[in-house]
């Protein structure tokens, strides 16, 4: 059988959204998945983006879905935003919130003192999601990043997902305060490193696999740190996105959900597959089956990782068939922009 993803890994560094659950929905088999890693030893820490809530509330939405969490497990942009902007202020200094009472209330815990209007006195402007965020908001920590405070943005992530669609998230805020001031701020989330840092620092862990189905923030973050990853396909990767990915955006594991986390590790490597040919033809991939048998057709998700391996190597990331039994995995992969 070889050695598993879990035998290879002392934490599991885990998205939430499109990875654990979909909004109020839990992704099929993930419960199941995060309960056979506890058992097996293996640390798990939930790390999101989202700076708007609270562990309490991170865990109380995970066991909503079905999957039984403790605060100390939770890692958010909001904790590792404000640990970065208390190791750059004294204590008791007023560090200006835009954000949450959640992310007020943590930055009053690290010993710092939370305002909401700029003056003179203010050192440090924190910035995390908030709905009620809006243009007096936005004044005030204007007025204090010009008057130079140090100034922690919890993510830069452009859009919110929900129910309606993608929203504006707290990165289009970010994006309107350096319009504003000419100035940049120093990010605590996902792809930069400190949130995935602290996570793995609060498990201990020296073999952390981060599990994720976003490139530009989970991988990429990954990459960063020098950690493993999974790219799942639950959430928002394609296989097209992934055949794509330039090098600062490359799992080493590509799989279709997290029961993957218990079977082989090399069966998710990223890399040939003993059921695939695949060969650079011109201006394409051709992938044909190289088996006779009907017992071993060959995984769809089994291909799209020896594509990747050629893709990536080759730069060609058109894609075409050559026998049927590849058609149809390609038709289940979809693998076009």
């Amino acid at each position: 059988m070889g050695d598993t993803l879990l035998d290879r890994h002392d934490a599991l560094l885990l998205d939430l959204d499109g990875t654990v659950y979909r909004g109020a929905h839990p992704v099929p088999g993930a419960a199941e998945a995060i309960t056979r890693a506890r058992e097996h030893g293996v640390a798990v820490r939930f790390v999101t983006n989202n700076a708007s809530k609270a562990p309490a509330s991170v865990v109380t939405h995970l066991e909503d879905v079905g999957v039984p969490a403790t605060g100390d497990e939770v890692s958010t942009s909001a904790q590792a935003g404000v640990q970065l902007l208390a190791e750059r202020l004294r204590a008791g200094q007023k560090a200006l919130v835009v954000g949450t009472d959640a992310l007020a209330a943590q930055v009053a815990d690290a010993g710092l003192e939370p305002v909401r209007t700029a003056d003179p006195d203010v050192a440090g402007v924190i910035q995390g999601h908030s709905p009620d965020t809006a243009w007096p908001v936005l004044a005030e920590a204007c007025l204090a990043v010009r008057a130079e405070a140090v100034w922690v943005a919890c993510n830069e992530d452009a859009t919110l997902p929900t129910e309606r669609g993608q929203l504006p998230g707290n990165g289009a805020m970010v994006a309107a305060l350096r319009a504003a001031t000419g100035r940049a701020p120093v990010v605590a989330g996902k792809p930069q490193t400190p949130l995935l840092r602290l996570a793995a620092d609060s498990a201990a862990a020296s073999r952390p696999l981060v599990v994720g189905d976003r490139l530009d923030t989970d991988i990429e973050g990954a990459v960063a740190a020098d950690m493993a990853s999974l790219a799942v396909l639950t959430g928002v990767v394609t296989p097209a996105a992934l055949l794509q990915a330039p090098p600062h955006q490359r799992p080493g594991y590509i799989a279709a959900d997290m029961a993957a986390l218990d079977a082989p590790a090399d069966d998710s490597v990223v890399g040939p597959d003993e059921s695939w040919h695949v060969t650079v033809d011109g201006p394409a991939l051709v992938a044909t089956h190289t088996r006779t048998d009907t017992a071993t057709d060959g995984s769809a998700i089994g291909l799209l990782r020896a594509l990747c391996g050629v893709a990536w190597r080759s730069g060609v990331t058109d894609v075409r068939a050559g026998d049927e039994r590849a058609e149809a995995a390609l038709a289940e992969l979809d693998p076009t922009p």
